[in-house]
Formats: structure tokens, sequence, C-alpha cells
């Protein structure tokens, strides 16, 4: 049986695409089904364990590029990305010299006719800068003097070109702004490329809410999503209580993990500025009250019931 991604770019080449960028983006999407089994939609993801000087430069991408809910993007340290280089016939496409440190990276926007941007990030480059393929044409490219420049445009890039445009479903929203905030929460840093009329916490009518509802359903879906994850130390912590064999003091102990979660992300928000909790009218604030022990009661009668 031919192989897909040969019989696709045989079909561009075929149409009168040209061979070179459809050789390259061919190769950009064997590379993404490579790592397919790890990517999780609308989330940068490390395909690989980085080296101690890999971290600043993940970190940097991690904060700066934004992506909508069904975007795959990869982060290819230079253990993989140095691998990667276009067909020689291209000159264009060649953004660093051989035996300089390589950072990649690939986002696609899936459908018919997939679209994928490679990025090269790396500071030694002599060309850092952004291409995007479709179908087998370079739609473009965008070329920058330094890797500052690349870092400052690529968010931008990103959302015009690779975005998913039009309106979301719910679902789509609620995986945004749980993705950003998982980046916050990581980094410890507020600021976090955001779409804020994408984000339900920015902007609650996307869900049908408002601003107290729209906080407690991120704290909420964040910890409800690390409560079932059987690698996080919360869930490691949950499968501990539940061990403890007096119904009462188990259920004590998962009221009082759950609350200290939630005072957590809290406190997350508040140190960061994410949320202006001083802005609370009085209404707002005995309605936060109420929300904060729902939210707990909530999560407690949750993690009693995982196996």
């Amino acid at each position: 049986m031919a192989d897909p991604i040969s019989t696709k770019i045989k079909h561009w080449i075929d149409k009168g695409k040209d061979p070179r960028s459809a050789h390259w983006q061919g190769g950009l999407e064997a590379i993404l089904n490579v790592f397919s089994p790890y990517v999780d939609p609308g989330r940068l993801i490390c395909v690989q364990s980085l080296e101690k000087e890999d971290l600043p430069v993940f970190n940097m991408a991690l904060e700066i590029v934004d992506l909508s809910p069904n975007l795959i993007a990869v982060f290819l340290p230079p253990s993989i990305a140095d691998t990667m280089t276009p067909p020689e016939s291209v000159p264009e496409l060649e953004r660093i010299d051989k035996g300089k440190p390589s950072y990649k990276i690939l986002i696609a926007r899936p459908g018919k006719d997939q679209r994928i941007l490679c990025a090269e990030i790396s500071e030694q480059a002599k060309k850092p800068g952004i291409d995007i393929f479709q179908s087998g044409s370079l739609l473009g490219s965008y070329d920058y003097d330094t890797h500052q420049e690349c870092m400052a445009e690529l968010t931008k890039t990103i959302r015009v070109h690779i975005w998913e445009k039009g309106k979301w479903s719910q679902n789509d929203y609620k995986r945004y702004t749980i993705n950003w905030f998982e980046k916050i929460q990581a980094l410890r840093k507020g600021t976090i490329c955001v779409e804020e009329n994408r984000s339900f916490l920015h902007s609650p009518t996307l869900i049908k809410s408002n601003r107290i509802d729209a906080l407690f359903a991120l704290i909420f879906e964040s910890l409800h999503k690390r409560f079932i994850d059987p690698e996080d130390q919360i869930r490691v912590d949950v499968s501990s209580i539940q061990n403890t064999k007096d119904k009462d003091v188990r259920s004590a102990q998962l009221n009082e993990l759950a609350e200290r979660n939630v005072l957590d992300l809290l406190n997350v928000m508040r140190d960061l500025e994410i949320v202006k909790f001083d802005e609370y009218s009085n209404k707002e604030n005995d309605q936060f009250k109420k929300e904060f022990a729902r939210t707990i009661l909530q999560l407690t009668n949750m993690m009693e019931k995982l196996s």
C-alpha cells in the first residue's frame, strides 16, 4: 500500500504545485504524524525531554504561542530540529546553518486542506522566521532580522494565518480558556497571551454566564482535569486519602484537599492580577462565597466517586 504522505505529495505535484514546497510540506506532515500520539489539541507540546539549555526557549514559546483549541502544535528542540532541513533547491527556506542549534515550532490546522506553519525561533538562526504551507504550496514567509522580532510577531502571525475563524462551540471556548490557565499556573506569569474575546473568564457571556460563575467554572474544570489524571500529584493525593478506612475522616481529608487547591488557584489569580477581586460588588462578593463553598463540595463529591 502506498504511503499516504507520498500519495499526497504526488497529488499536489500532479496538480502543478512546486515539487520543492510539496516535498517539504509532506516532510513536515510526516513529522507531525510521528508525534501524533503525544499531541493534545490547543496545547504546545514538547515531544522529547529537554536539555537544561532548551527549557528557557520552550518556556518563552509557551508564553507567547497562542493556539485556538483544535490546532496541533509541537516544539522541536535541537535533538530533533537539527535533522530537519528543507530541500537544498529551496535556499529561501534555509533559516539556520548546519551545526547551529535549531528550535522549531510546527503548528497544523487540521482539515481537508491542512495548513501548516513552521517557525524557526533559534537565537542562532541566520534568518529567523515563519513559513506557511497548504496543499503543497508555500503560501507565504515572514523573515526577521532577530530572534526577538520573530518571537514578538509569532502570535499575530498564528492568529492571522492559522487560527480557527468564526464562532466556536462552548467546549472550544472552555478548552481554550483552560489551556491558557494551565500555562499561567506552569509559568507563574500573568503575561501569557490570550484572546480575551475567546476566553470565557474574560468574556463570561461566551458560556452564557457571569464573571463569578465563570471564575469558579474555570477553577472546577482545571482541578477536575488534574484530579482524574493518574500522573498528577493531586490524583496521587486523592488515591492516598481513599485508602483511609474511616468514612468521615476520609471525607474531611478530601474536603480539605479540595479547599486547599481552590485557594491555591485563587491566590494565583490574585497574585498575578488575573482577576481583580477588589472590583467585585457586594452582590458579587456574596455570590463568590456561595460558589466557593459549592465548588469545594462539588469537587469533594467528585473525588469520593473516583475509583
